[in-house]
């Protein structure tokens, strides 16, 4: 464009002057391009909100306030990112190791460089590995799509309901189970090759000591009937083992009916899910005291700092020639902002449910938990969730409010997740010396747009494909794993309310201890940090990441974890401690071109075949191959499709 489009001045010498052709692309433009991109690159998660209400509650909200719960949930996280940036972007310690793959990418396409002999330049191997990625996910995203998870311990013992239960990479332990598929790798823990080795590590131990540790032991133990259930399920049951019928319990204003409820039964979960949930109570309060303790000091010397010139590095010092974004445009969004949720929620009470006081509560918890929780993903590329302890509180003070509780979590939680998102955009723009005004009306403009986009496509998608997130539906891709997950949680902490299942009047209040518990690890850790200064290793130990290694899980299953944790190792330790020159040149590269090459193919598949609903039926296909992995195990439990134990 920058060759052929005229470079004539239209208005010369008058304000409106301007040119259709400001010169040659350069990598300031195409890192400003993608922090456009990444405003919206991510899920919207507030359109789980509108997901579940019409499809999974078959209940009524308007597109009108559909779209103010998603744009002002997006853009709220623009002011505690405000709020923050002195202590998450300046500070070199704050490196956001997932910016480096595409600072990487940007280097090898804008970077001249000259080809070593026998090797390829870098913008070579990122074309060569973004086609051969491209065309290698027509298999595992159509053709045979089994790939996703190759159980391979189901199919030596077809009939055998533990087999399957320790092999399923799907629906059980994932024992020996892998993937040879990026969006399996890649869906949920972000890409391995961007993760630092010592995040790995405890992401893998965390993961092996619930999967292969705990759960099995809970399961086989019977653990709060544990074997009435299936081993893995985020489903809701009846003590019979069979899927609880949640419409049966809501009465005709959309709120619990505590009869109905008394005769229906209680609630009940698998031990896995019930676990997950006390790992992530242990996750926050581990947390809030990892922080406290490795990085106080941090915090408070940058305090200080702020109130009078520091030395500061490079990157920074570099930024200050040009003109910064006044604190006090991100905090007239935010206020702004709040004042809008909350005239919202009052005015449409009928369909969001929240009163005012719990807008004020949710932005009092985001802001409490933005900087610890952006500290730890600035330095291991993994972010602890807030999800539950929001879940939770509102659960405990307004329960019965299944729409109220899914507000306040995407207020509470997804504004500080999308602060963390811009924090990240912060930084790459910080790296590349993008002006920082520019970059904070890309970041804005982006929001609007995608948040419009999604839910203009979710809403079609809702409207158009029969039985969506149906998973009882025959060969029915559209299962929507996410949303599912998010419903379940409405129904427990919104809709029956976490007393009813995690405190006086529940089955699980004893998971209440993981709280003690994860408040307690970082401080064992700081103790022998201390004891023993000479092991460095010691305090490579993150147990924010380690305890919510499984947060993501479900929808996460046993197989996105374990060949995430292969390739990682092979990437941050084998490669990157033998081959150091190979990892510095290429390993961001190829992360990049996994990505983009998997993202192209995904969306032509779609386009070409999805929206025809053309596909293959056979037994390559199949993705698990483990249909006993969900059957109970408990004595006299009979569900259609397995066998009866006596």
């Amino acid at each position: 464009m920058a060759s052929k489009i005229t470079d004539r001045v239209f208005f010369k010498g008058t304000r409106y002057e301007f040119t259709l052709n400001p010169g040659p692309f350069n990598v300031k433009e195409h890192v400003l391009i993608t922090i456009f991109a990444n405003s919206g690159a991510g899920s919207v998660y507030a359109i789980h909100v509108v997901t579940v209400v019409k499809v999974f509650y078959k209940k009524h909200i308007t597109f009108f306030v559909s779209l103010i719960v998603v744009l002002t949930t997006q853009v709220m996280g623009f002011g505690w990112a405000g709020i923050f940036r002195r202590y998450l972007v300046e500070p070199a310690a704050m490196w956001w190791p997932a910016n480096l793959v595409q600072v990487s990418l940007f280097r090898a396409l804008h970077e001249k460089e000259e080809r070593r002999r026998g090797g390829v330049t870098r913008i070579q191997f990122f074309i060569i590995a973004f086609l051969c990625s491209f065309a290698y996910y027509v298999f595992p995203g159509y053709l045979f799509q089994m790939l996703t998870s190759l159980s391979w311990i189901c199919w030596i013992f077809p009939k055998s309901v533990l087999a399957q239960q320790l092999g399923s990479g799907l629906y059980g332990l994932g024992i020996a189970a892998f993937g040879i598929d990026w969006s399996t790798i890649s869906s949920y823990l972000g890409s391995p090759l961007a993760s630092p080795w010592f995040a790995t590590a405890n992401v893998a131990a965390g993961f092996i000591f619930v999967m292969y540790i705990l759960t099995p032991l809970c399961y086989w133990l019977d653990v709060f009937m544990a074997k009435t259930f299936p081993i893995f399920s985020d489903s809701l049951f009846t003590s019979s083992g069979h899927k609880y019928n949640i419409s049966a319990i809501i009465n005709s204003d959309f709120h619990l009916d505590i009869a109905a409820y008394d005769r229906e039964g209680r609630l009940y979960l698998t031990t896995f899910f019930a676990m997950t949930y006390g790992v992530g109570f242990a996750a926050l309060t581990a947390t809030i005291v990892h922080v406290a303790l490795f990085h106080g000091r941090e915090i408070w010397d940058q305090t200080k700092a702020s109130f009078h010139e520091k030395t500061v590095d490079i990157h920074t010092r570099l930024m200050r020639k040009y003109k910064h974004v006044p604190e006090w445009w991100f905090v007239c969004i935010l206020l702004a902002n709040i004042a809008f949720t909350t005239f919202a929620c009052e005015y449409y009470n009928d369909q969001l449910q929240l009163p005012w006081w719990g807008v004020l509560l949710a932005c009092g918890i985001a802001i409490l938990f933005t900087l610890p929780i952006g500290i730890i993903t600035a330095i291991t590329n993994q972010t602890p969730g807030l999800n539950i302890i929001t879940e939770y509180i509102i659960g405990y003070i307004y329960p019965g409010y299944p729409v109220a509780n899914m507000c306040f979590k995407v207020y509470g939680y997804i504004s500080m997740t999308q602060a963390v998102t811009f924090l990240q955009d912060f930084k790459l723009g910080h790296y590349m010396k993008i002006p920082p005004r520019t970059m904070f009306m890309a970041q804005v403009v982006g929001t609007v747009i995608a948040c419009l986009t999604y839910l203009i496509t979710a809403w079609w998608l809702m409207e158009t494909i029969p039985n969506i997130c149906d998973t009882t539906a025959s060969n029915s891709v559209w299962t929507c794993p996410a949303d599912t997950v998010f419903y379940d949680a409405s129904v427990i902490w919104g809709l029956i309310g976490p007393r009813r299942i995690f405190g006086d009047l529940g089955y699980y209040a004893a998971v209440n201890w993981f709280f003690l518990g994860g408040a307690v690890a970082p401080i064992l850790v700081w103790l022998a940090a201390k004891a023993f200064p000479q092991q460095e290793w010691i305090r490579l130990i993150n147990m924010p990441v380690l305890i919510g290694a499984t947060g993501s899980m479900p929808p996460a299953t046993a197989v996105n974890y374990s060949t995430w944790i292969v390739i990682g190792f092979l990437s941050g330790y084998v490669v990157y401690r033998y081959r150091r020159d190979l990892w510095q040149r290429y390993n961001y590269v190829l992360s990049g071109s996994l990505d983009a090459g998997l993202a192209f193919m995904g969306v032509l598949i779609y386009l070409c075949l999805g929206l025809e609903n053309i596909s293959l039926s056979w037994w390559g296909n199949d993705l698990d191959g483990c249909p006993l992995a969900s059957c109970p195990t408990a004595k006299g439990v009979s569900v259609t499709g397995c066998p009866v134990f006596s």
